[in-house]
């Protein structure tokens, strides 16, 4: 067995095992070349062994991490992507970037089926997850429940949960998402560089009598999500996943 093989065999051994955990930092290149007692150049090889198999992430500048453990999102629920990775065991921290009463852009007032001169809650938030910040999320509420909501503290606290402690019902969301590459924008917020790959969410959250109530953009880093689907007779769940 070549080098470079056996060296990536061991690394993904103690990964498995426990030894280095889910967003863990492993050692620097040139402290592992020495312990396995080869070149920086035969180390890489073995980096780019694992790297192919999805089991660590190498960031440029930062060094090179173990990649997340699988997570789900389930889109056939109503809740937030916080609140799903919460169920799954992963700690997520949510840090709100902005909030403000504003008045609709052209685009999310025809989202909300509302007029353009209407104001609304603007939120904006990114969550981070295995050690990165993975999703960029800007939310807007219709009133009357924008108004209501100003005051909640959405670092502890889902949307979702905000509104039901309202008494606001919610019935139903529709979503799309689709591929992109990372905005210089969005970028800032996250730990991608611009042009990286994302999936971008977006999504209408409706009550019982059809009522648009809350729309949402969120941008998701494509290296550590996916997308599965789950077929049934009865219907169609889709889950996101961390690679």
């Amino acid at each position: 067995m070549a080098r470079y093989r056996a060296i990536a065999a061991d690394l993904a051994a103690k990964i498995r095992d426990g030894h280095y955990r889910p967003g863990d930092a492993l050692p620097a290149q040139r402290e592992l070349s020495a312990a396995y007692g080869v070149t920086v150049m035969t180390l890489r090889q073995a980096l780019r062994e694992l790297s192919a198999e999805g089991l660590i992430v190498q960031r440029p500048g930062k060094g090179t991490y173990v990649a997340p453990s699988p997570a789900a999102y389930q889109l056939g629920s109503l809740r937030s992507f916080g609140d799903d990775l919460r169920e799954q065991g992963h700690e997520v921290h949510t840090t709100v970037l902005s909030r403000a009463q504003r008045r609709l852009p052209a685009r999310v007032a025809a989202r909300l089926r509302v007029r353009e001169a209407e104001t609304g809650l603007r939120l904006e938030r990114v969550r981070a997850f295995a050690g990165r910040r993975a999703i960029h999320q800007i939310s807007w509420v219709r009133e009357p429940h924008a108004s209501r909501l100003h005051d909640v503290d959405f670092t502890g606290t889902s949307l979702y949960a905000a509104l039901a402690d309202l008494g606001v019902t919610v019935a139903r969301a529709s979503e799309t998402i689709r591929p992109e590459v990372l905005s210089v924008d969005v970028a800032r917020h996250l730990d991608e560089p611009e042009g990286a790959p994302v999936l971008v969410s977006d999504r209408i959250t409706y009550a019982p009598d059809g009522t648009a109530l809350v729309t949402d953009r969120a941008t998701m880093v494509g290296s550590m999500m996916q997308i599965t689907a789950d077929r049934a007779a009865t219907g169609l769940s889709l889950h996101y996943g961390a690679v």
